[in-house]
């Protein structure tokens, strides 16, 4: 695996690649109007331009020099990224703040990181045990990839998703821990965004596919007996009042304009 990354690492000179650098800061966030404040006011692209130069000390094996480059770029920019974790070109990261990444992560081409992003390992052995992103690949706001997995190319991760397992390409992750949410062919693929709107509540449609379940059963014998169903446990505790009998699913168990899927309605 690190000879294949080291095959994907830009062998540019550091001025080409900080120019590309600032070039997909401009392109990928829309605050950014001009290249001078790109340049200026953008620690994201100071940690890159760093990182690379710490990156190119730890390849010549100046160990201790990359790490205190690291150490000093982490207290200006508040953004921990290891001298060891390799990354390729177009990397992009949004409102850079407590972005982690630790020595054998890889990351690849074009791969955009929301703040609060973890790579990280389970253990700690020696060797390769951090994750690996593939190209294209969009990380959302406090999501974390842990251990030795391969997030392969054009993968989405929701916000706060954790993810402890291989991912296919071209795959929506969301949840804790992370689970595809709809095949390739039910999701709208956008080329850097990850359409945090818009992702499937794939636990929220179970519960709501479950409560029409339940409906379906108690309604017949609510209606033969004229009585409400007895309850016992919890539900004989709970001062909410509910009768799930009223409980309102069919009404609301479909897909809205954005084919997301709306949670049951309770009438109380």
């Amino acid at each position: 695996m690190r000879a294949s990354i080291d095959a994907m690492i830009p062998r540019s000179g550091l001025f080409a690649l900080s120019r590309e650098d600032l070039h997909c800061v401009c392109k990928r966030d829309p605050a950014a109007r001009t290249r001078l404040a790109g340049l200026t006011t953008y620690p994201d692209l100071h940690v890159l331009i760093a990182h690379r130069l710490a990156d190119a000390l730890w390849r010549r094996n100046w160990r201790y020099l990359a790490r205190f480059l690291g150490f000093l770029t982490r207290a200006i920019t508040q953004v921990g990224m290891d001298s060891g974790t390799r990354i390729g070109r177009r990397f992009f990261i949004d409102h850079s703040w407590a972005v982690v990444t630790n020595e054998t992560a890889e990351i690849g081409d074009g791969v955009t990181l929301y703040h609060g992003v973890t790579l990280d390992g389970v253990s700690w052995n020696p060797g390769m045990c951090h994750p690996t992103l593939g190209n294209g690949g969009v990380v959302g706001a406090g999501a974390r990839a842990l251990g030795p997995i391969s997030v392969s190319r054009h993968t989405r991760i929701g916000a706060n998703s954790v993810v402890i397992q291989h991912v296919p390409a071209q795959m929506t992750v969301i949840d804790i821990p992370g689970r595809v949410s709809l095949p390739l062919a039910n999701r709208r693929i956008a080329e850097h965004g990850i359409d945090h709107h818009l992702l499937p509540d794939p636990v929220g449609k179970a519960v709501a596919c479950l409560l029409e379940h339940i409906t379906r059963l108690v309604s017949p014998l609510a209606a033969v007996t004229g009585k409400r169903v007895p309850v016992s446990g919890d539900c004989d505790v709970c001062v909410d009042g509910c009768d799930p009998v009223q409980v309102s699913v069919s009404d609301n168990l479909k897909r809205n304009p954005t084919d997301q899927w709306m949670p049951p309605r309770i009438n109380l």
